[in-house]
């Protein structure tokens, strides 16, 4: 049984919501709702999550069954083509991301994707994504989006992949590397 209803956000009642979320008969369609009630007030997230000033990857929870992260992406930020290997639900409490969807060139491509299709989520959009998505994510404005990233298992040990940004060639996803991407966009926007 799900508990939050519209109240303040409070992130360890958010973890339990989602946790709840899992044992549902549909675990994705439970956790997008719950998702989707706490970027509904967005001001609430920011005072629970702070706002956002900076490029980050912030772990809110993580466990083998389910990971939670506040993404901040930098103006203008770039992500590579990426898997996941499990579904997630993407929640935007401040700004805008854009997801590219790609899908697999057939054999002999080396691994290539080819872009696909894409949506604009905005404030107060909760979009599940199922386990086999590609995407690729844009911050199209000059102001940081915060987003709420909530994965139906342990997204730090999966397996994946992830595509160069320029020969859109296919290479084991590298967590250092994603961080590191964060870590640079920061410093472009906030050099202090």
């Amino acid at each position: 049984m799900l508990r939050t209803k519209n109240v303040a956000f409070d992130l360890h009642q958010f973890i339990a919501d989602c946790q709840d979320a899992l044992t549902e008969d549909r675990p994705l369609k439970s956790m997008r709702e719950v998702v989707a009630r706490a970027v509904s007030e967005p001001a609430a997230v920011i005072r629970e999550l702070g706002e956002p000033k900076r490029a980050q990857v912030q772990k809110l929870y993580h466990s083998p069954e389910l990971t939670i992260l506040g993404l901040v992406w930098a103006p203008h930020m770039t992500f590579m083509p990426h898997n996941h290997r499990m579904s997630a639900i993407i929640g935007i409490y401040c700004g805008c991301e854009d997801n590219v969807f790609w899908r697999r060139l057939k054999n002999g491509s080396g691994g290539k994707v080819e872009a696909l299709g894409a949506k604009t989520l905005v404030e107060r959009d909760a979009e599940p994504l199922g386990r086999d998505i590609i995407h690729s994510v844009v911050n199209p404005t000059s102001k940081f989006t915060g987003a709420i990233h909530v994965y139906n298992g342990d997204f730090f040990g999966a397996e994946r992949s992830e595509w160069d940004s320029e020969t859109l060639l296919e290479r084991p996803y590298n967590v250092e590397n994603t961080l590191r991407l964060f870590e640079e966009a920061s410093a472009r926007y906030c050099p202090t």
